[in-house]
């Protein structure tokens, strides 16, 4: 189906909604890369308006993907809920946009029209979104996940402590880690990337982050960020694994790039939650995301790379995982160009996430070619946490000299705290009380004396220094 509009004594036509909703989308360098962007911003702004008239019952019968030849469309399609739908249904993209801001719009009745939603529905309503429309709407969708903790209460935010290490050195990584615990980070998960991929580190890795959870009776989670077919190897050999990981995007070919299908993910899945380990949840599946990762696999089929990424989150919420986040701005500024590129993502993946169910995080972050700096991810911290993000990620000094790339600090997440009022969850809140490291209002103690935790750093010590 084509859709037109004059604007400008200019009749523009689009030829159907994939090409519409390239042309509708903001500015980015990955869309002008693929060759699928706006010629201009009149043309932009010619899509956009052709884009708020189309109805959203288009979106049932449109051809992003093909069906026939990708199991991300058949999941989308076959699980698409028409009751929950039916609110909506008569609705235009742009009549969705004013209902979503509009009061009507509570956390419940998000909630409600979740199942009836597609993913290329929530990225086009997107597109006709300011920064703050994305805010505002993001901010009322509640999406709560548990394993030993609670994540995405209100008022709440949480981190994941990333102590990357160049080797994988238990020793470097320990020292990240505890100092991380320190300064009240670690409630979404302890989390390595880890610099090999076998089984026998893999499992190093993992008994190492579970061993210190376990010395310091912390109330968190643990996850080696190895692929998920390494990590059903070593559950099957016996390894502590709290968490499953892998990177998903939108399209059956990018995630065959990534060497997984739904089925492997199915398989993870049960592999984890035969283990038991949650104590107040069974979430046990993480995700991670980013615009541009089907474009550079070829597998983006003409679609932009927004209306890919929020495709990604339908394959997120079939596992029910227990954190998701875009790492937004690191595949480099071939894709997002510049520190605006980069915001507007990351705020159109937050608000795509969360409309869409799925328990949202995002890595503030850029690679060191872009044109982006440290204040940039100050601000778009700040919009996030206001938008209502579960988790953001947090590394030593904001530098991860591992993945060379630029993140946020355990600092940042601190400052975030202090401008905004938003706490931890509150297992991991009270836990940081208990060990005297904050206050009753979870504010780190000028002069922490934590003694809990002093018995389970001597005997962490002791047996890396037996190890070394």
């Amino acid at each position: 189906m084509a859709y037109s509009i004059a604007l400008d004594g200019t009749n523009w036509r689009f030829p159907d909604l994939r090409d519409l909703l390239a042309k509708a989308t903001p500015k980015r360098s990955g869309d002008e890369l693929a060759g699928l962007a706006a010629e201009s911003a009149v043309h932009r702004i010619a899509a956009q308006m052709a884009l708020a008239e189309a109805p959203l019952a288009d979106f049932l019968t449109a051809t992003f993907v093909p069906y026939e030849i990708d199991e991300v469309t058949r999941l989308i399609l076959d699980g698409h809920d028409a009751a929950a739908f039916r609110p909506i249904a008569a609705m235009t993209v742009g009549e969705f946009r004013e209902w979503l801001l509009s009061p009507r719009a509570t956390s419940e009745a998000l909630a409600a029209i979740r199942p009836g939603l597609t993913p290329e529905m929530v990225a086009a309503v997107s597109k006709l979104m300011r920064l703050q429309d994305l805010i505002l709407v993001a901010a009322k969708c509640r999406v709560i996940t548990a394993f030993r903790n609670t994540i995405g209460l209100p008022g709440r935010f949480a981190t994941r402590l990333q102590p990357n290490h160049p080797t994988d050195d238990s020793r470097g990584i320990a020292a990240s880690l505890v100092d991380g615990l320190l300064l009240g980070a670690g409630d979404a998960v302890l989390g390595v990337n880890p610099a090999t991929d076998g089984v026998q580190d893999y499992t190093r890795v993992v008994s190492l982050l579970d061993d210190i959870r376990e010395r310091l009776n912390a109330p968190t989670q643990t996850c080696c960020l190895g692929h998920v077919t390494t990590a059903i190897k070593a559950i099957n050999k016996g390894a502590p694994v709290d968490l499953v990981f892998q990177s998903i995007a939108g399209s059956e070919g990018a995630n065959a790039g990534f060497g997984v299908s739904l089925a492997t993910l199915a398989e993870a899945q049960d592999a984890a939650l035969s283990l038991g380990r949650g104590t107040v949840g069974r979430n046990v599946m993480y995700f991670e995301t980013g615009q541009g990762a089907a474009l550079s696999a070829n597998a983006h089929h003409g679609v932009d790379q927004q209306t890919m990424e929020a495709r990604a989150y339908a394959v997120a919420r079939r596992f029910d995982p227990l954190l998701v986040n875009t790492v937004v701005g690191f595949i480099g500024p071939e894709y997002l160009y510049n520190g605006k590129e980069i915001t507007r993502a990351g705020l159109e993946d937050h608000f795509c996430g969360k409309l869409l169910g799925v328990p949202m995080g995002v890595d503030v972050c850029y690679t060191n070619h872009c044109d982006a700096d440290q204040d940039d991810m100050d601000g778009l911290l700040l919009l996030l946490v206001n938008a209502g993000v579960n988790f953001v990620i947090t590394v030593p000094g904001a530098d991860d000299v591992m993945l060379n790339y630029q993140s946020l600090s355990y600092h940042d997440a601190l400052s975030a705290r202090d401008i905004t009022g938003r706490r931890r969850a509150p297992e991991f809140e009270a836990w940081l009380a208990e060990v005297g490291l904050t206050d009753g209002a979870g504010r780190l103690r000028p002069d922490p004396d934590p003694l809990a935790m002093r018995p389970g750093l001597a005997a962490l010590s002791a047996r890396l220094e037996a190890a070394e």
